[in-house]
């Protein structure tokens, strides 16, 4: 199983720019890809992509910093797991950004995700503000059932 960390405020994919005829990637969304990769790479330098044709299974947590204006009550209940952040990116802007980032990285290419899970969470401390992705081989036994 693969399983590394992004640090830093989670990031959604941007939507492509059109200037003067023609087509690009804003800058923030290049930059995280950057950093997704990087991140990736510093753990797991000398593994070969998972090859094409091989299924795979994505779990992405996004863990974000709590607002230093909300309430000790609301504090309380994201303690006790029973408040989660309903704040924009969108969970399929996250995983769009990291799945595309780790193409010809983690994996041949990302339609060989079968299954994504995506968790938006509250971080217990400023260190966990980031995304954690474990990513795994999906083995043709599990599969059928």
């Amino acid at each position: 199983m693969i399983n590394f960390f992004i640090p830093g405020k989670p990031t959604g994919k941007g939507r492509p720019r059109v200037c003067r005829n023609v087509t690009y990637t804003p800058k923030e969304t290049k930059d995280y890809e950057t950093l997704v990769r990087t991140c990736y790479k510093q753990k797991y330098s000398n593994k070969e992509p998972i090859p094409a044709k091989t299924p795979v299974e994505v779990e992405i947590y996004a863990y974000f910093k709590i607002p230093k204006s909300m309430p000790k009550k609301q504090k309380e209940l994201i303690e006790n797991n029973e408040l989660f952040p309903t704040v924009k990116p969108d969970g399929d802007n996250i995983s769009k950004i990291i799945l595309d980032a780790l193409n010809g990285v983690a994996y041949y290419d990302d339609n060989q995700v079968t299954d994504l899970t995506i968790y938006k969470q509250y971080a217990t401390t400023d260190e966990k503000v980031g995304v954690l992705v474990k990513i795994k081989e999906k083995r043709l036994e599990e599969w059928r059932n």
